[in-house]
This record gives structure tokens, C-alpha cells and sequence, in this order.
């Protein structure tokens, strides 16, 4: 959820799995119309202020050791607990995983994004490994007063998870990073500081919405080993040695898409394998129907206060061979009359929809392009997040039929789970 919209369960206990679904299950109605695409347009930006980001990655990769994912999840240093049932009041539920105690406690890093390596490639394992990344956001503000607690926000951080043996999960937390320079020329590197709402592994690249302005990319093949000690650095420090908030691995940015056409909040988003070609789409939060999405121009964000109103879903497609946008202008747009829409993912035609409920369960609920008749699939945890659908045909993960994960992000009681996308 972004910051501004949030109405967050400040420290929920942690709970035993059937404890948690006590509250009543009542997903808003959701209903879809057509709009004209070509009205959403983005821009390719390929550097900042800086340079390029090829040209800054390649300085960086001068004073740094390169990784690959591969060493990522070889490091692993954290275990995940796996699910041995349900958490409570999910439906159809068929695998899924609990964070370590530490971060199914911590108060400033909350869980958002979910893909896999069933997005990133169609074999659905990256390197032979079964794959779950997760983004984080830093909250400096976590107590919810309006007084920082954290003078320092660390940005985004995205959890590499080891999935490859169920039953054992094991993971590693990873910076996102910006390429910059120095004031004094040298290669250097930022936090990310947003809200990493939805995540997307295609190929070789992750994409991550930024709520007001498009999408982020980062490419995995420029991963960077840095030094760690010092958690409140990041960046080249006054040492000589690169630091991340204490993190062993940087992921910086190498690419953008801006939006230049119609004002869109890019919440969420999810990758649609089962379209020609290839597509992502995006969705966006409204509080409820009678409170329009705005596009905030508050401190820390870039818009300029403007409501757009009923939802809207979002396609672009995707060039499989570069794993970059096939084009620039949205391929299709739908208006969906659903509130608390938390994260998106299509399958052609349909749209999964993963909507929150507050202190209660979320839902997982579909509509079909064009079509004013809802469904609900399944029931979701609380705190209920991104979404990423596996296909069945994915055979390397043993699934026998489609599955749909998600996330909830609500301090002691985490879970990263998949659900069968039937509904069964």
C-alpha cells in the first residue's frame, strides 16, 4: 500500500494460522468497462542526472566485484519457515512460506511486491533454482504518529528466496540502488527510496512501479557485491569502501518508463504469459469508490493532487527478446469499480484482482475485460498484497494446475503463499 492511503494494523501480534480469520469476509463489488489505450503512454528514460545508467553501472563495475543471482542464493543466510496449512481463512491454499522471526516482526520493513522465477523464465527456474523475490519498503515512520522514528530511509530491499527445496526455504535480503556520482565525480550509488508497491521478474530484468511517476528497472545481470559494517551508509563511503545499509548485495536501476500520457498511479503490477506477446499490466489503489485515486503532491511524492477516479487496469506488451516494453503506449485499459486494489495479474482477457479488507481477510477476485459480472476466487490473508500467477504448464515446480501467489505484509503475520487460481 502506499504510504499516504495506508490504514495499517500498527503491531499485530503474531498468531496461530487458524486465529486469524475471525473477521467478516465482504470483498467490494468490482465491475470492468473499456477505454481508449493509446491514451497511457510511457517514455524510456535510460539515465538520471548523473549520466547514463549504462555508463554509471560500468564505473561502478570498475571499483566493485560483479554477482550473479546465483551467488545470491548460495549466500543465503535466513531461514523461512514453511506452511505446513493454511494461514488463517485462506482459501484454496497451496504452498507458501513465513519469514524468519526477525522479519515477520520488524516494524520498518514492510513486505509488498511478489514474483518468481515462473515470470522470469517459462521454464519457471532460474539456474535450476525455484525462485521467490519479494520487495520491502523502509518505513521511517512505522508507529504511525507523524513523528519519524528513523532519521535514515533505506529504500526498497527485495528478498532473493531459495525455493528450490519446499520444505527448507532459505533467502537473503537484496538493496535496490540508484547509480549516482559523487560531488566530487567519483561512482557512487543512492537508496531507492519507494514504495516498491508491485515487482516483476521478466528475463533478465526486474521491473518495480513507482506510484507516481511508471516503472524502474533492474537488471539482474549488474548485481554488486559491497562491503557491510556500517548500517547507516550507503553508497562510496569517506573509507574508500562501498556500503548498503549493512546489506552484502546492490541491485542498481538501469532503466525507467515515465508516464507522459494520461495521469495513471502505478500501484501494482503483473506479468500476463498467456497473452500474444508477452504483457505486463498495472493497477491502481482507491481507498474505496466514493474516495477517487489522487495522484499525491504531498512531501515525498510527484504529483500534483489531481483525482482520477474509478480505477483503471493497464496492459503494455513486452519484447521477449530485449525483455524491454514492445511498445510505449498501452495496449489495453479497463476501468474496474473495485476499491482497495492491492495487486494485478492478467491472463489475456481476465484480471485477477488481490484486494485488501483491513483488519479482515483480503480477496482474490476476477473480471473479465469488458464484462460488468465480478467473481470472487478465494479468500487472502490479512494485510493481503502483490500478486504473481504460475501457470500449471510450469512444470518444474510440481504444481498440477495454475496458482496465483501473495503476500500480507502486516508485522507478525507474514506469509508468502499461492493459491490455486480456480478458487478450488
Amino acid at each position: 500500500m502506499t504510504t499516504s492511503r495506508r490504514t495499517i494494523i500498527k503491531g499485530m501480534a503474531a498468531a496461530p494460522l487458524a486465529a486469524i480469520a475471525g473477521a467478516a469476509f465482504a470483498p467490494a463489488v468490482a465491475e470492468a468497462g473499456t477505454l481508449t489505450p493509446g491514451q497511457f503512454t510511457l517514455a524510456e528514460r535510460v539515465g538520471n542526472s548523473h549520466g547514463s545508467y549504462a555508463d554509471l553501472a560500468a564505473g561502478l563495475a570498475r571499483a566493485l566485484p560483479g554477482a550473479t543471482v546465483a551467488d545470491v542464493l548460495a549466500s543465503a543466510n535466513r531461514d523461512a519457515k514453511h506452511l505446513t496449512g493454511a494461514p488463517g481463512g485462506v482459501g484454496a491454499f497451496q504452498d507458501g512460506f513465513a519469514w524468519n522471526p526477525g522479519d515477520q516482526g520488524v516494524a520498518e520493513w514492510v513486505p509488498q511486491g511478489v514474483t518468481t522465477s515462473a515470470d522470469a523464465l517459462g521454464s519457471g527456474v532460474w539456474g535450476g533454482k525455484r525462485v521467490v523475490l519479494v520487495s520491502w519498503y523502509f518505513d521511517t515512520d512505522p508507529n504511525g504518529d507523524g513523528t519519524p522514528d528513523f532519521t535514515i530511509n533505506k529504500g526498497v530491499r527485495v528478498s532473493f528466496v531459495d525455493h528450490t527445496d519446499r520444505l527448507a526455504p532459505k533467502y537473503r535480503h537484496v538493496l535496490l540502488v540508484e547509480p549516482v556520482k559523487t560531488a566530487a565525480g567519483a561512482y557512487s550509488y543512492a537508496p531507492v527510496q519507494r514504495h516498491a508497491g508491485g515487482i516483476l521478474w521478466y528475463g533478465n530484468l526486474l521491473y518495480m512501479v513507482d506510484t507516481t511517476k511508471g516503472l524502474r528497472v533492474f537488471d539482474l545481470d549488474t548485481l554488486f557485491e559491497v562491503a557491510t559494517g556500517k548500517s547507516d551508509v550507503c553508497g562510496l563511503d569517506a573509507d574508500g569502501r562501498y556500503y548498503a545499509h549493512d546489506y552484502r548485495y546492490v541491485l542498481p536501476q538501469s532503466a525507467a518508463y515515465d508516464n507522459t500520457g494520461t495521469l495513471l498511479r502505478f500501484s501494482c503490477l503483473g506479468l500476463d504469459r498467456a497473452s500474444t506477446p508477452d504483457s505486463l499490466t498495472v493497477s491502481e489503489y482507491a481507498a474505496d469508490l466514493a474516495d477517487p485515486v489522487v495522484d499525491y503532491s504531498g512531501t515525498g511524492w510527484n504529483g500534483n493532487g489531481t483525482k482520477i477516479g474509478t480505477p483503471k487496469v493497464v496492459r503494455w506488451n513486452l519484447d521477449h527478446t530485449d525483455r524491454r516494453l514492445g511498445s510505449t503506449a498501452a495496449s489495453e485499459a479497463v476501468t474496474v469499480k473495485q476499491g482497495k486494489i492491492q495487486g494485478v495479474v492478467s491472463q489475456q482477457s481476465k484480471h485477477y484482482l488481490s484486494t485488501s479488507n483491513g483488519s479482515a481477510n483480503g480477496s482474490l477476485r476476477a473480471v473479465t475485460s469488458g464484462s460488468d459480472t465480478p467473481s470472487t476466487v478465494a479468500r487472502l490473508a490479512v494485510g493481503s498484497e502483490d500478486l504473481s500467477f504460475h501457470g500449471a504448464a510450469t512444470t518444474d515446480w510440481a504444481y498440477t494446475e495454475s496458482v496465483i501467489w501473495n503476500l500480507s505484509e502486516y508485522a507478525g503475520t507474514r506469509y508468502v503463499y499461492a493459491v490455486r487460481a480456480d478458487g478450488s
